[in-house]
């Protein structure tokens, strides 16, 4: 497996390189800059390339946005970022990486103390898996939670959403749930209102509950 290496830090890159020797990991090229790993990138074509997202001039997002330009010149090539932090919002970036979404990984570095951890990671990725850090998947997943929002439902309401997605007609609901049809719309007007449903011009009331049927299916999968 041959490796380009991208670290501003110039201890860490050599020491990681010898580590990465030993094991048997070729790394074909390494350097401190975004600019200049792009460059090795298209002359080595490596089967991986190792980012910090942090890097020169800035250190922001600087090796995410490397990583971004490598993807979409070699889609074939997988990608490793490392970070000291979990950061979501840089994950979510390289999960939604274009044309192509696997092959990619992003490791907190208190990961790369273990070198069996990396070199694994390294393998996966370049087989085509995706790898991500515990601590950030644990991030995302709290985020979609906070983020989905069938949550802002009552309990009621979503029993009202449920039955409508099996197909039931306002009358139907209401005689599931004992209550009267006037009952059903108000809570329809409230669902309408939580997941801000909005109706273009010309629009009915079915254009709604297709609305709210399409809202409960695309978010009723998370946790």
């Amino acid at each position: 497996m041959r490796v380009v290496i991208g670290e501003d830090e110039g201890l860490l890159r050599e020491a990681l390189t010898g580590a990465l020797e030993q094991w048997d990991v070729e790394v074909a090229a390494s350097a401190g800059t975004p600019t200049e790993i792009v460059r090795l990138v298209d002359e080595v074509r490596p089967d991986v390339v190792i980012l910090d997202i942090h890097m020169p001039p800035d250190f922001t997002d600087e090796g995410l946005r490397a990583a971004e330009r490598i993807r979409a010149a070699h889609p074939d090539i997988g990608l490793l970022l490392l970070s000291h932090y979990a950061e979501v919002v840089y994950a979510e970036r390289l999960l939604s990486l274009q044309p192509d979404t696997r092959a990619v990984g992003y490791l907190l570095k208190t990961q790369v103390g273990s070198l069996a951890n990396l070199v694994d990671a390294l393998r996966r990725v370049s087989e085509g898996d995706i790898v991500i850090d515990p601590e950030i998947i644990n991030r995302l997943m709290s985020r979609r939670r906070r983020r989905n929002p069938l949550d802002r439902l009552t309990p009621q309401e979503r029993r009202v959403l449920a039955l409508v997605v099996e197909g039931r007609t306002n009358r139907g609901v209401a005689e599931v749930l004992s209550c009267s049809v006037a009952t059903v719309e108000k809570h329809l007007g409230a669902i309408n209102d939580k997941l801000q449903l909005r109706q273009g011009a010309g629009g009915t009331a079915v254009n709604l509950r297709v609305l709210a049927v399409l809202a409960y299916l695309r978010h009723n999968d998370a946790p």
